[in-house]
């Protein structure tokens, strides 16, 4: 029957360095993976708040807009009332 081969003392030590260095790597991606799922996390609520804040910045321009509409169309209003009063100022002699 063939003996196993032995192994070498200074390359078990060897051995073992590397698996713990490859422990210590997988624990280190790991920590750097949960940093970057929580800064994408943070972004994605970031671009989340923007678009709602895009959102309602477009609101607010359609409402200036009508508002400016509004406040000219108030004038027209005031304008032809004004002449109408007036004609019926002439109409009724004062």
């Amino acid at each position: 029957m063939p003996q196993p081969e032995r192994l070498d003392p200074d390359s078990l030590a060897d051995l073992e360095e590397r698996v713990l260095r490859t422990v210590e790597l997988v624990a280190s991606l790991r920590t750097e993976r949960d940093a970057a799922l929580a800064k994408l996390a943070g972004a994605q609520a970031a671009v989340k708040e923007l678009s709602a804040f895009k959102k309602a910045e477009d609101e607010a321009r359609g409402l200036r807009e009508e508002i400016t509409e509004l406040r000219a169309e108030r004038k027209q209003v005031r304008l032809r009332i004004e002449k109408l009063l007036a004609q019926m100022d002439l109409v009724s002699g004062k």
